[in-house]
């Protein structure tokens, strides 16, 4: 049986667990990265189908996350040591370099349990991503089922969207895009303040 899937607003269940990371086994916990966005992304495993495209786009789109105060860490049942092989013989020669965030060892699906992504009856973790603000909390979830892959541009939209959100206090229309229209935050009624009607469909797509 699963554990439950942790909701949006919610701290992130807090961790500690192995990884490979810049050509070394390291320890890397959740709480390390207070301050920083976290993109906590889970996968079935290194050498599988989908899982190397997954993995090839966030290492070429890995400096954008940087860029945007984010940190991301990417999690399956793999041991290191076959997170070092995979980044050796297959990673590295997809994208140069590699990857440069922490691929976390989590064989015994005791983090994929936090979240509640972890399959004990395959032993292995669902294609689950969690965006965590810099306080800990838990601001955007997605679980897909394990043959479609994840678009990234819209984890760094909603990166943009979250931390303009943040910094200015403003809401955002669907398909926001850094430059566009934000709206008012509502009032204790629930009401919009600001003058919606001039957003039109077109602004989202």
């Amino acid at each position: 049986m699963m554990n439950r899937i942790p909701c949006v607003g919610e701290t992130a269940p807090p961790f500690e667990a192995m990884a490979f990371h810049a050509g070394l086994e390291v320890e890397v916990s959740l709480a390390r990265y207070r301050g920083l966005w976290v993109v906590l992304v889970f996968y079935p495993g290194d050498f599988t189908c989908v899982c190397p495209t997954e993995m090839a786009a966030v290492a070429v789109k890995y400096p954008a996350f940087r860029e945007l105060g984010a940190e991301v860490l990417m999690v399956s049942t793999d041991t290191v040591e076959t997170h070092r092989q995979f980044q050796d013989r297959c990673l590295s020669r997809m994208v140069p370099g590699g990857a440069r965030f922490p691929l976390v060892s989590d064989p015994s699906g005791a983090v994929g349990s936090l979240y509640g992504v972890y399959e004990p009856e395959g032993k292995r973790v669902l294609r689950g991503r969690f965006i965590i603000d810099p306080d800990g909390v838990i601001q955007s979830l997605e679980v897909v089922a394990e043959p479609l892959g994840r678009s990234l541009a819209e984890v760094l939209r909603q990166l943009r969207a979250f931390g303009e959100h943040r910094a200015t206090g403003r809401w955002m229309p669907c398909g926001w895009e850094p430059g566009k229209p934000t709206l008012a935050a509502p009032d204790a009624s629930g009401q919009e303040e600001g003058p919606w009607e001039n957003w039109r469909p077109r602004n989202a797509f």
